[in-house]
């Protein structure tokens, strides 16, 4: 059998951190395989649904790198193959139209919750053999409801979970199409799922309860087409924050988009999002490809996984140390963009990166780090105060003198600061410390000679004369 998975969300809203682990477990399951990875777009909430979300959802996938091999689709323009699937169920007698009214069902509920009874619908237009029917009243427009099985249990072997089984008699007869015609999220799946192959269903588990109304009106179809299959199913479980709290905006239940916007490489969240409720031994940094190839739904955790910010940031860290010099610089040169500055071609902004890039968690926070070297910093008062003191100003205008007729290199660079340090009987941050803050606003910076070579000489002979006149 050929692996067919999907990842089929909804664009009611961003992608968000949770349902590109989905479409990640998807994705690798399939290129595992050598399967195929489909990607839908549930869009029959049509009041929700929004051409915004659906694109939010499609950069997302894009930005990850979640190629899919075939869609996407669209459940909205599947209407006339539902509306087909619809009329043969009814034919077959796996489906039948319903005549009660909202009051009816309104009221049936009422009563059934004053009995403490669970609410359910009482099959009152359910066919029966034997069974006489009401008059089917003029004003009413029926909907469609699926013929569940009264008897015995709907049971599956979870991929995640293990054996799950659900008795019959807890299921009432779903309402498959509304009034007005148009087919319901439960049916539109099942349709999808038997009509794309779909072998393995990957998804969270707030999907369990529909599992059981999908598995059974696909054997109502299989009945029909015994080419329909019922494909495994795997459910997720859900994430949480570090504090055990379903995850919210505050633990990074944002959209996938603003892991780039907050300064993540995709690389990271790919390897690290493969490591939220999956393990493959002690391996904690791998590539795409590589999970793809260790990737089983054995060793996914059937217990709710933990995000942990400080996991993603070493993570991003660690990529952002491994990736290629050329690749950040352009990245860095849009968000330095962003933040009003110009990259100039005085100073080697790969030269830059590689200073910092040791230092930085985000790329937000690599790019703030070297801004200085194309804009003039401004300086911190405290920093400045604390280290540019009256005491410091001759040995500095002395070490300008000096900078102004050597080789400009680190070595040489290294050898005038020192110089300045020992004729002067001070220790090394004493005029390294006022230097930094002149020449990056602040106290905090690499080795302040790899700084001066990568900045130029004019411009470090600028700074300096610019606090010292």
């Amino acid at each position: 059998m050929i692996v067919r998975t999907r990842f089929a969300p909804s664009p009611t809203g961003f992608l968000h951190i949770g349902g590109a682990r989905t479409a990640l477990f998807s994705w690798a399951f399939a290129k595992k395989h050598g399967g195929t990875f489909i990607l839908r777009i549930e869009d029959t909430d049509v009041a929700r649904s929004t051409p915004e979300a659906v694109q939010a959802i499609l950069d997302g996938m894009k930005w990850l790198g979640l190629d899919y091999d075939d869609g996407p689709f669209y459940q909205m323009q599947r209407m006339v193959r539902y509306k087909q699937v619809l009329q043969t169920m009814l034919e077959a007698g796996s489906a039948y139209y319903c005549y009660s009214s909202k009051e009816e069902l309104d009221a049936l509920r009422e009563q059934q919750m004053a009995n403490k009874q669970k609410p359910r619908y009482d099959g009152k237009w359910r066919p029966e053999v034997g069974k006489t029917l009401p008059e089917v009243p003029k004003d009413i427009s029926p909907v469609i409801r699926f013929k569940n099985p009264i008897d015995g249990v709907v049971a599956w072997d979870d991929l995640v979970k293990g054996c799950i089984e659900i008795a019959n008699a807890e299921l009432d007869d779903l309402i498959i199409a509304r009034a007005d015609g148009t087919p319901t999220y439960n049916f539109c799946v099942v349709v999808d799922d038997s009509d794309m192959g779909i072998t393995q269903v990957i998804r969270g588990d707030d999907h369990v309860n529909n599992t059981p109304r999908q598995i059974n009106m696909l054997k109502a179809l299989a009945e029909i087409d015994s080419k329909i299959i019922v494909p495994q199913y795997a459910h997720l479980s859900m994430i949480l924050g570090n504090d055990g709290q379903k995850l919210s905006k505050r633990h990074g239940a944002v959209s996938v988009m603003q892991y780039d916007d907050d300064g993540y490489l995709p690389d990271a969240v790919i390897n690290y999002l493969a490591r939220l409720g999956w393990s493959h031994g002690d391996e904690e940094v791998f590539s795409k490809q590589q999970f793809a190839e260790w990737f089983d739904l054995d060793h996914i955790t059937p217990s709710a996984a933990q995000f942990n910010t400080e996991k993603l940031n070493w993570l991003n860290n660690h990529y952002i140390k491994t990736t290629d010099l050329g690749l950040l610089a352009k990245d860095i040169t849009r968000r330095l963009a962003n933040r009003g500055v110009t990259v100039t071609t005085q100073v080697n902004i790969k030269d830059a990166i590689a200073l910092y890039r040791d230092r930085a968690n985000t790329l937000n926070e690599l790019a703030q780090s070297i801004a200085y070297f194309y804009s003039k910093p401004q300086l911190d008062e405290a920093a400045k105060e604390k280290h540019i003191t009256t005491d410091i100003l001759p040995v500095l205008n002395g070490l300008a003198t000096q900078l102004a007729d050597i080789t400009w290199t680190a070595e040489a660079l290294h050898a005038a600061v020192e110089h300045s340090v020992t004729s002067n009987a001070l220790k090394f941050p004493k005029v390294a410390m006022p230097l930094r803050v002149m020449l990056t606003g602040g106290a905090q910076s690499p080795s302040i000679d790899a700084v001066m070579a990568i900045l130029g000489k004019d411009e470090v002979l600028a700074r300096i004369h610019a606090v010292l006149s």
